[in-house]
């Protein structure tokens, strides 16, 4: 199970797996309702590096970058549906619309990013992570998926009478 950490915190605990030579990939996302494009765009990231950092946006970036009513899920429950995921070892949450700054303190050998990127040098955050040798990759499947999707399917269903237990549905 993956642990949430502050970007201190993170960074130390960094420099010490480096020390024993393992190699450090960071992916991030607001992951908004995780869907199985997260997790195999998660299982990538995860199978270029011996660790695995996930970036999660906060929730101020998020409203900001999708709108009113985003998120729907808290930051704090993002990150620790995510640090329960397999390929997931640490989580910190960044409050800025990019992670630009995670990125600097923490210096991942590989920056991970989505297919619906068309190629590494289109990733906002290409430029940062050269500027100190890291390498940017884009990974996982088609982008097939999306949250904004899941939410347009939940307002299509018909609407059904309250239920009388307390489901967990």
């Amino acid at each position: 199970m993956g642990e949430l950490l502050t970007l201190d915190a993170l960074c130390e605990r960094a420099a010490e797996l480096r020390r024993r030579g393992l190699t450090v990939s960071f992916a991030n996302g607001h992951f908004d309702l995780l869907h199985v494009g997260h997790l195999r765009y998660l299982r990538a990231a995860r199978a270029r590096a011996d660790v695995l950092v996930v970036g999660v946006n906060g929730d101020a970036s998020v409203e900001r970058l999708k709108g009113p009513g985003r998120p729907i899920v808290p930051a704090a429950e993002r990150a620790e549906l995510l640090a329960a995921l397999e390929p997931v070892d640490y989580v910190v949450i960044f409050e800025e619309d990019t992670p630009e700054r995670v990125l600097r303190a923490l210096r991942p050998e590989l920056h991970c990013k989505g297919t619906d990127y068309g190629s590494p040098e289109q990733v906002p955050e290409f430029a940062v992570v050269s500027s100190y040798g890291g390498a940017t990759e884009l990974v996982g499947d088609p982008k097939d998926h999306a949250t904004r999707d899941l939410i347009a399917r939940v307002h299509a269903l018909p609407r059904s009478p309250p239920s009388r237990g307390r489901g967990t549905d």
